[in-house]
Formats: C-alpha cells, structure tokens, sequence
C-alpha cells in the first residue's frame, strides 16, 4: 500500500497581508484513477497574485500555484495511461470527461468540474497541515509544491525534451494564448490582430498569431520592457497604452483588426477592446477582471458592425489534444517559448518572484525544483 509523503509547498493562509509562507504539509497517496506527480517547475502567474491581493476568493489554506510540470512517481489503482517516469503537464481544469461538453470536445467548459473550488473531482483535497487540517490546492493543483496529486486525465504526457520550464507554462499562460487564438479566434494567416497587455498570457497569444501567420500583430501595453518582449515574441508594432488606441489600430490596419484581445482583465481595456476592431471583427476577452465587475459596451453599436465577442475559458482547451501539439510546435522551433521565461527561482523565493510582477520587472517566474535547473548561485532546499 502506497504511503503520504512530506512535501514543502507555498502556503497562502490570509494572515499576512499577501505573502506565502512555504511550509511542509502531508500529501496522501493517490487514490483510484490519480497519479502523484513530482513537481519539477510551476509558474508565478497573475491568478495566483489575483488572489493573494484578495481580488478572488479560495478556500484557505491555499496551496498556490497552478501551472506545473513535472513526472509521474507514483499511480493509484486503475490507472492505465500513465506509467512510473512519465514526463507531464498538469490541466488545472480537472473535466469529468462524462458530461454532455465533455464528450462534445468542450472539457473547458465541464459542468461537474471542481477546480475553482480548490477540490479535486470527488470533491476532497489530498493535502494535510502540519495540525492536521486540510489545506486546498488553488484550482485543484496546487503546483508550488515539491509534489502534486491529481486525476490521471490531468497529467497530460509529453516528449520528455521540452524543458520543464516551458512545459510548465504550457499548462495554463501558453496554453491559454495559443488557445484563444488557436481555438477561440480561429486566427489564420494574413489576418490583422492587435494583442492589449503584453505579460505572460499577451505574449503567449503574440507568439500563437506568429505561428498562425497573423500580420500585423500589434502589441499595446504602458510598459516599454513589455512592449519590447513583445517585438521579440513576434508582435510587428508596439504601441504605448497612453496613445488614441482605436485610431492607431486603424491606421495600421486599414480599418480595425481583424481580432483583438484583451489580456489584462482590467475593465477598462475590456470595455474598449471592441472599439479596435473591423466590422465583422472577433474580440476576445482572455484576461480575468476582479469578482463581480460589470462592463459597459454600446450594444447597438456591436449589433449593427456585426461585431463578435468571444470569452475565452483556458483559450477553450482540450489539453490531451493541445498540450503535445504545442510541445511539438516548441520542439520544432516553429513557437519560440524560452523567452518568455524571465527568472528561475527556488521555492523559497517565491515571495520575491511575486513582488517582481508587482513591480514590472518580470514576464514569468518560473519555480523550479531541480538544482539542474537553476541559475549556477542559487540554493534549493528540500530538492526530492
């Protein structure tokens, strides 16, 4: 019979303004269907920060973290697909594969699914305090952790020379990019696009048009560090928030774009997105505004241009489908992603890597777990 574990993790308790503290909680063997994950790299991303800034609320203790890579050492019963060595990537919407979006190719949009309630499928939590208590995996992950335990139809199996950095971020900022314009736009080439917010998501969405051969692609954002990742991601143009957007797009687009996203959640830009584009134009809400903020949009105006707009839920994923297709387009060099990967820290650091979001100073952090993987004078402590 397979034993818990002791793993170091990132704990966010509410007690302490925004900070985490890493703590050693129990993890319980995987159950029926699981497999127990060794997490080797997880992303610092702007919905781990959404709720430590108590803009979205989860059941704490929270183990946060929700984009993760790493491999497979150990499967509960009835798990047939993945094997003891396995290198995958976690899907952080955790479908019950039965329901009727389903098995109509729409697992986004499951209607039994537990992840925003921090549970797993069987609505139970597979982690324990050092008193005992449950402690909760932020969207049924809980990634900032040295181990994970999660359904077998979640650890997406990949070609093991995708570093785990960049796997990591597959799971949730990548993926989510490449599927808003893979899935929800349906881009294709020679379509005109403009991409608002450049952070993790915006240039994995910049990075997705590329591949799709999407020009121009213009990048907005108020940072011009970001503006100037955003040129080497693949964005055409860069322009400066501060500027008459709608009026600038149309310039460089003869009339509005073809596609617009909104990468941020911030209700202001989302409000303005449909300005941007032509008629006949798709914009595509990506970013995730604060709980319960209401936007204001000319109705008639979008009704009488034909205007479209699409929510874009994990960029409408179907993981086991999408995650290897961007591993191989990675592999392949045709969707450059190192780049965007600003810092790897140790888990210990975690706190810093958020405070550098905060700040502006990085794209992506990216927790690794491995010494292999970090800079030559960094420490890791508690390394499985």
């Amino acid at each position: 019979m397979q034993q818990s574990i002791e793993v170091r993790a990132a704990v966010f308790r509410g007690d302490d303004g925004n900070r985490l503290g890493v703590e050693t909680l129990r993890l319980d063997a995987p159950a029926h269907g699981e497999v127990r994950v060794r997490v080797r790299a997880a992303g610092v991303c702007g919905s781990d920060r959404h709720v430590l800034e108590g803009e979205w609320h989860v059941p704490l203790p929270a183990v946060m973290g929700h984009e993760a890579a790493g491999v497979v050492d150990a499967v509960g019963p009835g798990v047939r697909g993945l094997g003891i060595g396995d290198h995958v990537i976690i899907a952080w919407h955790q479908a019950c594969q039965r329901c009727g979006e389903c098995t109509s190719g729409k697992p986004w949009a499951c209607r039994h699914a537990r992840s925003n309630d921090s549970l797993l499928p069987d609505g139970t939590t597979r982690w324990r305090d050092a008193a005992d208590e449950a402690a909760y995996p932020y969207l049924a992950v809980g990634a900032m952790s040295e181990a994970v335990v999660v359904p077998e139809s979640a650890a997406i199996r990949i070609d093991p020379r995708v570093p785990f950095a960049v796997a990591s971020l597959i799971g949730c900022s990548v993926g989510t990019g490449y599927g808003a314009v893979v899935n929800n736009a349906r881009v294709v080439a020679g379509e005109s696009a403009v991409v608002v917010g450049a952070g993790g998501v915006g240039l994995s969405i910049i990075a997705a048009l590329r591949l799709a051969g999407a020009t121009p692609i213009i990048a907005v954002d108020v940072s011009e560090a970001r503006l100037a990742e955003a040129e080497l991601a693949g964005a055409t143009h860069a322009i400066p928030g501060g500027e008459d957007l709608a009026v600038r797009v149309a310039e460089l687009t003869g009339g509005g774009a073809d596609a617009a996203f909104e990468a941020i959640g911030r209700v202001e830009t989302m409000e303005q997105l449909p300005s941007l584009i032509r008629p006949g134009g798709r914009a595509v809400f990506v970013g995730l505004p604060p709980e319960g903020r209401k936007l204001e949009i000319d109705g008639l105006l979008l009704a009488y241009e034909g205007k479209t707009i699409i929510g874009s839920n994990y960029g409408g994923l179907v993981p086991a489908r999408d995650f290897p297709r961007i591993a191989q387009a990675y592999l392949s060099g045709a969707l450059p992603l190192d780049g965007l990967i600003s810092a790897r820290v140790p888990l210990d650091e975690v706190n810093e890597a958020f405070d550098a979001m905060r700040r502006g100073e990085r794209t992506r952090s990216v927790i690794v777990f491995g010494a292999e993987d970090l800079p030559a004078n960094a420490e890791v402590h508690g390394t499985p």
